[in-house]
Parts: C-alpha cells; sequence; structure tokens
C-alpha cells in the first residue's frame, strides 16, 4: 500500500517537533503494512458521517491522531490531517 499526504498533512506534520514527526512517520508506515489487522483493533476506526467512504482514525499517541483516506481502485493510504485529539477533528 502506497502512502499520499495532503498538503494539508504535511503542513500539520511541521507543527510537531522532529522527534514527534519521526514517530508519527514510523507509524504511518506501520499502518500501511498492516491495515487489515489494525482496522480489527481500537487503533483504527472507520470515521461515521462523512462525506466520503473509508475515511478512518488511526491513534498514534495518546494524544495524536491521523485521518485518513482508503482509496480501493489504486490503494492508496492518503493521510488527510495529522494533529492532537483536542484538535484533529475540527474543520
Amino acid at each position: 500500500m502506497t502512502i499520499q499526504y495532503t498538503e494539508r498533512a504535511l503542513k500539520d506534520l511541521k507543527s510537531f517537533s522532529p522527534p514527534e514527526r519521526t514517530l508519527i512517520a514510523k507509524k504511518i508506515e506501520y499502518l500501511a503494512e498492516n491495515f487489515e489487522m489494525l482496522k480489527m483493533t481500537k487503533k483504527v476506526t472507520e470515521l461515521k458521517g462523512c462525506e466520503f467512504e473509508n475515511q478512518y482514525r488511526f491513534v498514534v499517541a495518546r494524544k495524536i491522531r491521523v485521518l485518513f483516506r482508503i482509496e480501493e481502485e489504486r490503494i492508496i493510504l492518503l493521510v488527510l490531517r495529522v494533529g492532537y485529539r483536542k484538535d484533529i477533528y475540527s474543520r
């Protein structure tokens, strides 16, 4: 599964410290390799009420979340947003 980042996700990543960025990048790679397994845990949850299908939330750390979408036709993990739990769901 390939990983693509939106411009917004890249901007979000820059707001984190370098050690946090490294952790987030490693966790996103792990997610791409183990998506089907993680989908059965509480680490990955499908978002309800979104305008697009196949949008999920991934718990990176206690306070850090990644919002992403799976595009089946090309098998791409498209990272939409990266942020702290308190801010990630606001538009």
